[in-house]
């Protein structure tokens, strides 16, 4: 599998994960980025025995982008620690239904997972997560005969599901989600994409930011139709 290496040394590795791969190993027999990028490892510095790789975060298996890895477990503990105190800045695109009143605005709920369908829920104050996130339009254009809006989405809290089910429970569920929304997919393609990934160095403490444009055509119309300028964003 040709995985796009961003960035590489003793401690980390950030890469860009192909959307419809799994971030980790699971019930289903698919390809995932930890086996993958452990295989990767192990051929190009040639080691033998064992490859230790630690997963940070994840990513859905429809969600493309730019993921973190730990090379060593000292790696591994201070990233999470980063994960857990939201020091790690997240921020997606997505292609979302409909048009937004508010050019800029900021989502605030309680979700809560129901374990067996696998989806995200409302929840109260008392029982629920509390789930941020802030977001921007950067366009419309129309995908199928409807009206999409390009977003860029600032991830304050990393709830399961948070921004499709936020964006659907909100009144504009995102491209291809057959989950959260009415959609029937049939390519598999969900709009949305991590293209931006802010942490500090685990041991060096240097800051660092990595950013990779979509190449799909779906997200490309926006920019051609809208001028934008992804280096800007």
């Amino acid at each position: 599998m040709d995985i796009p290496i961003l960035f590489e040394d003793n401690h980390i590795l950030v890469c860009v994960k192909p959307q419809g791969v799994l971030s980790q190993g699971g019930s289903i027999d698919k390809p995932n980025m930890v086996d993958e990028l452990k295989k990767y490892i192990k051929e190009k510095y040639n080691k033998p025995g064992n490859v230790y790789l630690g997963l940070v975060h994840r990513l859905d298996i429809n969600v493309g982008g730019v993921m973190v890895f730990a090379k060593t477990s000292k790696a591994a503990k201070r990233l999470s620690k980063q994960v857990k105190d939201h020091d790690i800045k997240k921020r997606y695109l997505a292609i979302a239904k409909g048009t937004f009143e508010k050019k800029r605005d900021r989502y605030v709920d309680y979700l809560s997972k129901n374990e067996e369908k696998r989806q995200a829920i409302i929840a109260e104050e008392i029982s629920g997560k509390l789930a941020i996130l802030n977001y921007q339009v950067l366009g419309q254009t129309k995908l199928n005969e409807d009206i999409y809006s390009l977003i860029d989405i600032d991830l304050i809290t990393g709830r399961f599901h948070q921004i499709r089910f936020q964006f659907s429970y909100h009144g504009h569920p995102l491209y291809g989600d057959s989950k959260y929304g009415n959609m029937i997919n049939k390519d598999f393609f969900l709009g949305l994409y991590a293209y931006s990934l802010e942490f500090t160095h685990p041991v060096k403490k240097e800051k660092m930011i990595f950013k990779n444009k979509p190449n799909d055509e779906r997200f490309l119309k926006f920019s051609k139709i809208n001028k934008i300028d992804w280096r800007e964003i």
